[in-house]
């Protein structure tokens, strides 16, 4: 696929970010195995400044754009993995929050997870789509008006939200891949199975590449 036909998913990257979170989506979206058109998707870094960041598992990310050089036309998806300043420093993570407010409006999808959850609730943005998070207290904790809406599952998408906890990065990757309609039906049910149920008989839809 030419460069110019390429579409772009974008990841938030600040210091502290859990890798463990994207890990999943971010390499299987660029490795482009058993995709319907591989090579359609690149994945590039965002941060608000072009400074370098430091993630919880101590790499270093140099962002390949900032924040306000990037507008949703542009953009395929914003995926924003979670880091302890979406709590400990909201104030600082707030563009980050508001951009995805952004994209949503404009019809591009947004992923989220763990501690970026709660940084959606205080947008606002949780109070009127279905989603999940660590459990209920957590985001009850930041006030917003979505409690009515959250839903006990491991991940969750609506209305171009996606959701998940902190303990579901595989769960988090099969709605990304899904809303990016990476992959056949089968083959998404045959990826999930394989790296989260450790099901060999999947490898086996995988290499058919059904």
């Amino acid at each position: 696929m030419s460069a110019d036909t390429r579409k772009t998913v974008h990841l938030a990257v600040y210091d502290q970010l859990a890798d463990w979170e994207v890990g999943h989506a971010t390499a299987t979206i660029r490795n482009g195995d058993w995709q319907r058109d591989p090579g359609r998707y690149d994945v590039v870094t965002v941060g608000l400044t072009g400074a370098p960041v430091t993630t919880a598992g101590g790499l270093t990310i140099l962002p390949d754009i900032t924040l306000p050089q990037l507008q949703p036309s542009s953009s395929a998806m914003l995926i924003l993995p979670g880091a302890d300043g979406w709590d400990l420093d909201p104030e600082s993570f707030s563009l980050f929050a508001s951009a995805a407010g952004i994209w949503l409006d404009a019809g591009v999808p947004v992923a989220a997870i763990c501690g970026a959850t709660a940084g959606l609730a205080r947008e606002g943005l949780l109070d009127y789509r279905d989603h999940t998070s660590a459990a209920p207290e957590y985001l009850l904790s930041t006030g917003y008006a979505g409690t009515g809406r959250y839903r006990s599952a491991l991940a969750v998408t609506d209305d171009g939200l996606i959701t998940a906890g902190p303990t579901a990065p595989l769960e988090f990757a099969r709605e990304i891949f899904a809303a990016l309609d990476l992959y056949t039906p089968r083959v998404l049910d045959a990826w999930y199975r394989l790296h989260a149920e450790h099901d060999p008989d999947a490898y086996h839809v995988l290499l058919e590449g059904a």
